[in-house]
Parts: structure tokens; C-alpha cells; sequence
């Protein structure tokens, strides 16, 4: 290991392992301290892949953060100098972090390819701005409508469209069978109810 400096284009990604729940307190000190830590040369990008996620429990919709992938950050830096060596500050600097159990890979971590890396920040675009229900819902199956217009009554799942979080409900009005299109958080399974 030697304590070279390299250049931002030798920059590669890498996968942290970190202890369950600590990735947001990980990502927020690699990020405010590689600054007093004199590293700026040496680390460009935490990344802490996310996704919005609701939820109905008593009839309230609630959202909350969920991780894409749960005890790990990816970050962006230069690791190696130009013989292929381990850079020893930021090493020590992020293996040190409070939370971080180590590099994937170990002392000699192997940098994710850019294919890899590509998919991870796909996911994320996918995933911004869009809320993802946690509950999924099958054609045929028989749920309680909680919210609107119809709340209370009972109808018969006929499609499914999980990217706009919206379902097609038979619901029975007067004998009749109507279409109504809700939201995942408007209904319940009828054996939840």
C-alpha cells in the first residue's frame, strides 16, 4: 500500500458492506467528513440507492423510504494508484467509518463494472418519483374498498397495474357489475377486513 495520489479519471466504483440500518448514517459521514478529512481528490459519489414504498395499516396510507439494497452504499473514488496499488488514507478513511463492516472484496476490493453500476443507477431513475405499494394484489382476488365513493363495498380484482399503483375493480351497484379503477391504498383483501 503506498500513500500516492491519483487522478479523479482512475475513479472507480466500489460496494461497502455496512451493519444493518447504519447505510444513511454511513453515507452522511463518508460524505461530511471527506472534506476535513483532505479527500475531496479521492472520493466524488456515496450512493445510498432508494425507492418510496406505501402502505395501508387502519385504513391510513403511509409512505416510507425503503433501501434497494439493504447493507450496502456504493461509492465512487480512487482506491488504487497507478501500479495497482491500495491508496492507504481514503481506504482506512471509509473501511473506518463508523457502520462500515469493509469493502466487498476485502483489502484488495475489486471495483464493480460499469455494467453493474449501471443497473444499480437504473434502478434508482426507475424508482425516483414513483411510490411503489408494498402490498401486491392478484386478478381475482376478492378486496374491500376502504376509501371513496365506493368505501365499504366489496368487488372482484380485474387488472393489475403495479407501475401506476392503480387497480380495475368489478364492484356489484344495484345488481349491476361496475369497473372502477382505485388505488392500491383505497382497498383491502376482503380477508383482511
Amino acid at each position: 500500500m503506498t500513500a500516492q495520489t491519483s487522478t479523479p479519471t482512475s475513479a472507480q466504483w466500489f460496494a461497502l458492506h455496512t451493519l444493518s440500518g447504519q447505510e444513511n448514517k454511513v453515507k452522511g459521514y463518508l460524505e461530511k467528513f471527506k472534506k476535513a478529512e483532505e479527500l475531496d481528490d479521492f472520493i466524488f459519489e456515496v450512493l445510498l440507492p432508494t425507492e418510496v414504498v406505501s402502505e395501508v395499516k387502519g385504513g391510513k396510507k403511509s409512505t416510507k423510504v425503503r433501501k434497494l439494497y439493504p447493507g450496502y452504499v456504493f461509492i465512487n473514488m480512487c482506491l488504487y494508484d497507478a501500479e495497482k496499488q491500495v491508496i492507504i488514507k481514503p481506504f482506512y478513511f471509509v473501511k473506518d467509518a463508523a457502520g462500515v463492516i469493509g469493502f466487498v472484496g476485502g483489502d484488495k476490493p475489486a471495483p464493480l463494472r460499469q455494467a453493474e453500476i449501471d443497473e444499480i443507477k437504473a434502478r434508482i431513475e426507475a424508482a425516483s418519483g414513483k411510490e411503489i405499494p408494498k402490498v401486491t394484489f392478484e386478478v381475482g382476488e376478492e378486496v374491500k374498498i376502504t376509501d371513496g365513493a365506493f368505501a365499504n363495498l366489496t368487488g372482484r380484482v380485474d387488472e393489475v397495474d403495479p407501475a401506476r399503483g392503480k387497480l380495475k375493480i368489478s364492484v356489484s351497484i344495484f345488481g349491476r357489475f361496475t369497473p372502477v379503477e382505485l388505488e392500491y391504498w383505497q382497498v383491502q383483501r376482503a380477508s383482511e377486513s
